[in-house]
């Protein structure tokens, strides 16, 4: 079942600058997601992380140098097949690729990825997956082993097998999503995905060539290490779910874990990299 979240809806005056500092200090605290609005910042956490006094340590939210407005509401998890259905349309990444749902027309491209994403993350159409995917059509997955972490939908686990890996195995933390994820490896004749329930990686999970981790910013510096010991030598590990802001960080703990940051990419507010495991 889909996680009960609480949101966080943030007015700031002015916002220019304040914006980028507040984003900081939250993403301190046990925030999962963050978006960027006109007037200020939303913020979600998971019901079960949330305490009512999670903004104390907020130095933000005390200062007298602006002035920051805020409500919160609990985010009730509902089945969005109905909305998803009448407005989901397919989205197309370069010229080779296309992600649709089984409603839509068959647009014959060469990678054509059939995803329902009902509640789970992963459609392409956020400028995250998008940017995964621009890296999945740059990079060759022949006989490749691949973990996609925090795989949502399963959409770059599909887009892997599809370009050729060998083996390739999905985990999520969302049971939701794990059988999302299994039914559009199905509808793509993805026989070679296994999908997993986990938060984590374990020792007993085996090396892998490539693993995608789109995530969010604390989750990636937490499990950095998991994943530069579960990547093979010369491996490639990509990530996204963070902000430009967050690059020094990130950075840093790949090159704490002997991993080597050799692309960005940025898409609006959001940002992606490719690293190598020297």
């Amino acid at each position: 079942m889909a996680e009960t979240y609480i949101g966080y809806y943030f007015k700031l005056s002015p916002k220019l600058h304040w914006d980028e500092i507040l984003l900081a200090q939250l993403q301190n605290l046990n925030f999962e997601s963050f978006e960027i609005t006109k007037e200020g910042i939303n913020a979600y956490i998971r019901k079960d992380l949330h305490t009512v006094n999670i903004l104390k340590d907020v130095p933000l939210i005390q200062s007298d140098q602006l002035e920051i407005e805020y409500h919160v509401e609990t985010i009730k998890p509902v089945n969005w097949n109905a909305k998803w259905e009448s407005e989901f349309k397919p989205i197309h990444i370069g010229t080779d690729c296309v992600i649709r749902a089984d409603f839509h027309q068959n647009f014959d491209k060469k990678l054509e990825l059939i995803i329902n994403p009902k509640m789970s993350f992963g459609t392409g159409h956020h400028q995250t997956t998008y940017l995964m995917m621009e890296f999945v059509l740059a990079t060759s997955f022949e006989n490749k082993t691949v973990l996609d972490m925090g795989c949502g939908t399963g959409i770059l686990a599909i887009a892997a097998s599809k370009k050729g890996a060998q083996r390739v195995h999905a985990i999520d933390n969302d049971s939701w999503c794990v059988e999302n994820a299994q039914e559009n490896a199905v509808l793509n004749k993805c026989q070679n995905i296994n999908v997993t329930l986990g938060s984590q990686l374990k020792k007993e999970h085996t090396f892998y060539d490539f693993i995608f981790a789109n995530i969010n910013r604390n989750v990636l510096i937490d499990q950095m290490q998991s994943y530069a010991i579960a990547l093979k030598k010369k491996g490639t590990l990509f990530l996204s779910g963070f902000y430009k802001d967050d690059i020094a960080a990130l950075e840093k703990r790949c090159n704490e874990n002997g991993l080597t940051v050799i692309e960005l990419r940025q898409k609006d507010a959001w940002c992606a990299m490719r690293c190598i495991n020297e």
